[in-house]
């Protein structure tokens, strides 16, 4: 049978030869007469209406749990709202559905044109293997410890493969950025010829007429160790499609494994969740690409410039004074050290998320970096000296605040504290708590709670107890004696008297 415009054709052609009526063109062709008047009226066939999709019946118990989703979305950030890739993938990981990800994209277009959520579009790019990886600075947000924050996300791609390492940071610093930038050389496998940038403030210290940039010390440093060249783009929004590729793997990225907004413990494990992610994205397959991203990075790897014996070295040094609350500062932010530094000059190395302070060559102290302005971050026992002389200052030390703050200094050594007070002076009783901080410092907190947790159980409130538990707790357990090493332990425990005997005998 051929097609209906086959049959239009035949039907307006018997009617101009013959003449015949709509009946008998209708019987000669075996349509209805509907059909023969619409051939008469027009060459092309109109266009078959679609008959109106009904919902699946094994998509419809997951409509209500679907629109708490999208509802949801509303107070979501507007980067990491649900997609309907996403919503299939949650139906089948989490509820066992067994529905197509064709019926949910269905159902989900028609709920977000009711909703007003529109999505992106994005142009396709082509690039030459190993020429070119683009790098840019995206936004989301994280519950760590229980609280929800925005983290910043750095992201290199290379351009030919779609290979893209995704790394979060605290803030977008000029350690951040150079750190991630040899992280992700390391997890490409070398580095490729060119990369691109918007008017990055940690690449770019001036915007000058046309492309020209006045770049930043450190930015030339790097560039000149992995040595690559540098492009940017044309500032403001207008050059936002010159580097399209990486403006959208930061969404695709934010959707497919940051929705719904991700809950740790901790900033290490939500790198470890990124980092796992981007492995996992090697093995998708983009559209139109003839293989996986992980099959074209490892065709690329052969064509980027071989990594450098000896990573860059991310951190910036100074030299910083410890004033005499044995503090010292490093980017209008205080640090604690060992009050015996107090009055000293001692090298500060600040990394991304860590400051290290050195004196002699030995770190001395390492903090979390603050990310505020003239805040002041201090561990106890950098004051423990100082503590032993004046235990009363103790009591309101800010170190202590920042040890409860942090969980460094658990209830139990409240109610330690408490106990030895009843039985001896309160200076006496601070002096032991300086020791069992001390302890902590040495031991690790955990082993110091266990030991203090004892001592109380046995009745036992004194700081020296706790050393003595914590201490013992540290050494190995001996290994039993098997039976041969017993046997031979026995035979070595026989006493030899043949020598006495014969002494005795001489005596005779």
């Amino acid at each position: 049978m051929g097609s209906r415009v086959e049959l239009f054709e035949q039907i307006r052609r018997d009617r101009d030869r013959e003449e015949l009526s709509i009946r008998e063109l209708a019987r000669r062709h075996g349509v209805h007469r509907r059909t023969v008047r619409q051939a008469l009226a027009s060459a092309l066939p109109p266009e078959r209406k679609r008959p109106e999709s009904r919902p699946a019946p094994s998509l419809g118990r997951y409509h209500r749990l679907i629109d708490d989703w999208l509802r949801a979305d509303r107070d979501a950030p507007p980067k990491q709202r649900h997609t309907a890739k996403r919503i299939h993938e949650r139906l089948v990981e989490e509820h066992g559905a067994e529905v197509s990800e064709r019926t949910v994209r269905e159902h989900v277009a028609g709920r977000r044109r009711e909703l007003g959520l529109a999505g992106d579009a994005y142009v396709p790019q082509t690039h030459p293997p190993g020429a070119q990886a683009e790098v840019d600075w995206g936004r989301a947000e994280a519950v760590i410890a229980g609280v929800q924050q925005e983290v910043k996300l750095f992201l290199m791609r290379a351009s030919h493969s779609g290979a893209a390492l995704v790394l979060p940071y605290p803030a977008e610093t000029q350690q951040a950025f150079l750190e991630a930038h040899a992280r992700a050389f390391a997890f490409l496998g070398g580095v490729p010829e060119r990369v691109r940038y918007d008017n990055l403030r940690s690449a770019v210290q001036k915007v000058l007429r046309g492309r020209r940039r006045e770049e930043q010390d450190r930015f030339v440093a790097l560039r000149s160790h992995y040595l690559f060249e540098s492009s940017f783009t044309t500032p403001g929004i207008g050059g936002a499609h010159e580097k399209g590729g990486v403006e959208g793997e930061v969404g695709r990225f934010r959707r497919g494994h940051l929705v719904p907004v991700p809950r740790v413990e901790s900033f290490e494990e939500l790198v470890s969740l990124c980092e796992r992610a981007s492995e996992a994205d090697l093995g998708r397959r983009i559209v139109g690409r003839p293989a996986s991203v992980g099959e074209l990075l490892s065709a690329e790897r052969e064509l980027m410039r071989r990594l450098p014996s000896e990573p860059f070295d991310c951190a910036e040094s100074s030299t910083v004074r410890v004033n005499r609350k044995a503090l010292v500062t490093v980017r209008q932010n205080h640090y604690s050290v060992p009050v015996s530094l107090v009055g000293r000059k001692v090298s500060a190395r600040i990394h991304a998320r860590a400051v290290e302070i050195a004196s002699d060559g030995q770190v001395v102290a390492r903090h979390e970096r603050s990310r505020g302005r003239y805040e002041t971050t201090a561990k106890l026992s950098h004051y423990g000296a100082a503590l032993w002389r004046k235990p009363g200052a103790l009591r309101g030390a800010l170190a202590l605040s920042q040890e409860r703050e942090r969980g460094s200094w658990p209830e139990v050594f409240d109610a330690l504290w408490r106990r030895i007070e009843e039985r001896t002076t309160p200076s006496e009783a601070a002096r032991q708590m300086v020791d069992v901080a001390m302890l902590c410092d040495e031991l690790g907190a955990e082993s110091v709670e266990l030991a203090a947790r004892g001592a109380l159980a046995a009745g036992c409130a004194d700081g020296r107890a706790v050393a003595v538990l914590a201490r013992r707790s540290e050494r190995p357990a001996p290994e039993p004696l098997s039976l041969d090493e017993q046997l031979v332990a026995r035979e070595r425990a026989l006493p030899d008297l043949a020598a006495y005997d014969a002494m005795l005998e001489g005596g005779r």
